[in-house]
């Protein structure tokens, strides 16, 4: 490409970039012509401005049931190892959960709020429902229990993004008290900061340019501003689920996005009120409806951390639901690493223990198809122990219950999350 012909596209595009887009787009560019290989140049740059000299190539829309773009390889690229430097342990009992599996397609979610419209959507790529945002509107959970002092959030968000030259969205979260209101009043969609919130702000970009920002109010004030984070991998996720967890211990939070710890912040959280609300939203975009997809799904509040050592050294058993696995299968999910790696810690600690892994499931499915899936659930945590952690396999015996013995009511999405467990028994 002739450097002539970049200073036009240049010209013709600065204005519809944010600024760092344009950043990362000026640096590119500066760094091909030092290198005298104009031909070369990085193929997000000639994509864009392919467009100026006429050459734009086929556009796919983003569809409210629909993943095409670039997931088949970047999917390959999410597995266990890829949280190798993930500590987050999930807390030990449920308080809120919500995968929308019971919502009707096209509706938003019953007991939910918001500002505009969102709905349950399915995806060609990914298992399960999941609720599609809109830009400009908030979003509400239909939680109505306090969290108390120390819990953990957890949920999964897709981006599908493709780059036309306008500014992506911010998609940002958080959590709040409504003190003794109703925790879907009217008036929480927009004076969530009156006794005490948390908000987080991601804001896309190309380049590496991407960031995220937390800041925290109380009593309608500013009580934490952080400074901007990089997200510089978040790019490489655009149309794959990426986990958030967040962990709360008083006025203490951790967030991590994907295996990455971002935050660990000893002041972050505003004391004197229970934090109790989600809430998510879009911000503005150029971009069409059609032209972008912003997903949410498989949100978990959990609260308590269990004393794994005392409960197996000393009682002989211990529970987690903190291992987890893609819908109907066997397969290990990456966000389970931190539990895996602290059962590991444990059994390495005390070499002289053996242990039997018995998996549960809650009671969907047939009673034959849950009681053999629950044994290979058992089977495959056995197996990553084992071949990841290096602990003696002559050490772990596995079974599997299936849905005979369940520890909460299964008519209820949180008690079907508590009965999706493994636990480990000392022989």
């Amino acid at each position: 490409m002739k450097p002539k012909l970049i200073v036009v596209g240049l010209l013709i595009i600065v204005p519809f970039l944010s600024k760092g887009q344009l950043k990362g787009l000026i640096g590119k560019i500066r760094n091909k012509v030092d290198q005298r290989v104009d031909n070369k140049i990085d193929q997000r740059i000639d994509k864009t401005l392919d467009e100026v000299e006429g050459r734009k190539n086929n556009e796919s829309t983003a569809a409210d049931t629909s993943l095409k773009n670039n997931t088949e390889t970047k999917a390959e690229q999410t597995g266990l190892k890829s949280f190798s430097k993930y500590d987050f342990v999930p807390g030990d009992s449920i308080l809120y959960y919500e995968n929308f599996e019971q919502e009707p397609i096209a509706e938003l979610p019953g007991g939910w709020n918001t500002t505009g419209s969102g709905e349950v959507v399915t995806l060609d790529k990914y298992e399960g429902k999941w609720l599609r945002l809109h830009k400009q509107f908030l979003y509400l959970t239909n939680n109505t229990k306090r969290f108390g002092e120390d819990y953990t959030i957890e949920f999964d968000f897709i981006l599908q993004l493709k780059n036309n030259g306008w500014m992506y969205p911010e998609f940002n979260f958080g959590l709040f008290s409504t003190k003794d209101e109703s925790n879907v009043d009217n008036n929480f969609l927009k004076d969530n900061k009156k006794y005490a919130a948390v908000f987080a702000s991601i804001h896309p970009g190309e380049f590496q340019s991407s960031t995220i920002k937390l800041n925290s109010f109380l009593d309608n004030k500013g009580y934490f501003s952080g400074d901007p984070k990089s997200l510089a991998k978040l790019e490489q996720s655009w149309g794959i689920p990426v986990h958030v967890a967040i962990q709360v211990q008083k006025q203490r939070m951790r967030m991590w996005i994907n295996e990455e710890k971002l935050f660990d912040l000893p002041k972050a959280v505003p004391a004197g009120y229970e934090m109790n609300q989600l809430k998510f939203d879009v911000g503005f975009t150029n971009y069409s409806e059609e032209q972008y997809g912003i997903y949410l799904g498989n949100i978990k509040v959990a609260t308590g951390l269990a004393d794994k050592r005392h409960k197996l050294i000393d009682e002989g058993k211990f529970s987690t639901t903190g291992i987890l696995f893609d819908v109907n299968s066997d397969k290990i999910k990456p966000s389970s690493y931190g539990t895996l790696k602290e059962v590991a810690d444990l059994l390495q600690k005390y070499p002289g223990i053996k242990v039997k892994i018995i998996g549960h499931t809650d009671s969907d499915g047939s009673d034959a198809s849950n009681l053999e899936l629950s044994k290979k659930r058992a089977a495959a945590v056995k197996d990553i122990l084992a071949t990841e952690f290096t602990i003696d396999a002559s050490r772990m015996e596995t079974d599997g219950r299936g849905e005979t013995q369940p520890v909460a009511d299964n008519k209820t999405k949180e008690g079907k999350a508590a009965n999706r467990r493994v636990e480990f028994v000392k022989l």
